[in-house]
């Protein structure tokens, strides 16, 4: 299922939520297998990724602020990959994904999409969906103790 998509047929980049990592394991049940594929006609990407409830947390404040015309920075803590989203990419006059493989080949694909309006209202969608598929279970009850939400 996925949590991003943006594609304007020539470019397009997800990232797709696999499942559960380690499902009815405390406290690693909520951390989600992913993984980022990037395709244009001139590269095709995947990276794997692990999203933690913050991540997903993130993705949601991250729309907010592309819905106020400012560019993100999402998941930028060390971790693989590093996406950044700009609102409008003033040299391609669209909206643009960076994703930067930080912590492993340095690699970094720049995608310029040109996509329809309304596409912030879907991925609130898509994100909307993978909460309901993978519901927070877990509660951190102090630091390093957790419990199953009642």
């Amino acid at each position: 299922m996925d949590l991003i998509h943006l594609s304007d047929g020539d470019n397009s980049f997800r990232v797709r939520v696999l499942g559960r990592r380690m499902p009815g394991v405390l406290p690693l049940h909520d951390l989600l297998d992913a993984e980022v594929l990037i395709k244009s006609g001139f590269v095709r990407g995947r990276l794997a990724l692990g999203l933690f409830p913050a991540d997903v947390d993130g993705w949601d404040h991250a729309l907010d602020v592309l819905a106020a015309g400012h560019d993100v920075v999402w998941i930028d803590d060390d971790r693989s990959p590093e996406i950044r989203v700009r609102a409008l990419d003033e040299e391609h006059e669209t909206p643009a994904v960076r994703v930067e493989d930080v912590t492993g080949s340095g690699v970094h694909v720049f995608l310029p999409l040109c996509l329809e309006e309304g596409w912030i209202d879907e991925q609130r969608r898509l994100l909307h969906q993978v909460r309901q598929q993978w519901p927070r279970e877990v509660l951190e009850t102090s630091p390093g103790a957790y419990e199953w939400r009642r």
